[in-house]
């Protein structure tokens, strides 16, 4: 299985970038894992909110096949434990699923057309984060859930 994250918008933290590298190095020992970065939207104060969602999701939509498995980080979406998300991982691996494709949107969420295509919507807490941060915590959660699978040490139960 490969698993891809799509993200808006480049980083301009070289410490975050730094970081999601380390994990994405690590993931990598377990299956293929790619970062596609979407350039952010221009002109986005000539844009309503909904105008820059939509086109945004538009550059989303042009990313994904039928058959992906895409998954939202998203604030309305369900909170696992690194243990629960390491159990839904094992089932998306075994299901035969080809590319799974986790998005982390821009600093106004997805577009309803993002949403419709959507399989499901992760939480990574109740709390908010910049889709920045957003990037670093999910990669390491992606990869203690590798190890969890895994019976690595890395997480301690």
């Amino acid at each position: 299985m490969n698993i891809e994250l799509i993200v808006v918008g480049k980083t301009d933290s070289r410490e975050v970038s730094a970081l999601v590298d380390e994990y994405k190095g690590r993931i990598g020992h377990y299956t293929r894992f790619d970062i596609t970065v979407i350039p952010d939207v221009k002109n986005t104060r000539a844009l309503s909110e909904a105008q820059q969602k939509k086109a945004e999701g538009d550059s989303i939509l042009r990313l994904l096949q039928t058959s992906d498995f895409v998954t939202l980080l998203d604030e309305r979406g369900t909170q696992p434990t690194s243990e629960e998300f390491a159990d839904w991982m094992q089932k998306r691996m075994a299901s035969g699923c080809k590319r799974l494709v986790f998005i982390i949107g821009g600093p106004y969420g997805f577009s309803e057309e993002v949403y419709a295509r959507a399989n499901g919507k992760i939480a990574l807490s109740k709390m908010t984060f910049s889709h920045q941060i957003v990037r670093a915590i999910f990669t390491e959660q992606l990869y203690r859930a590798m190890t969890i699978i895994n019976n690595e040490p890395y997480h301690h139960r």
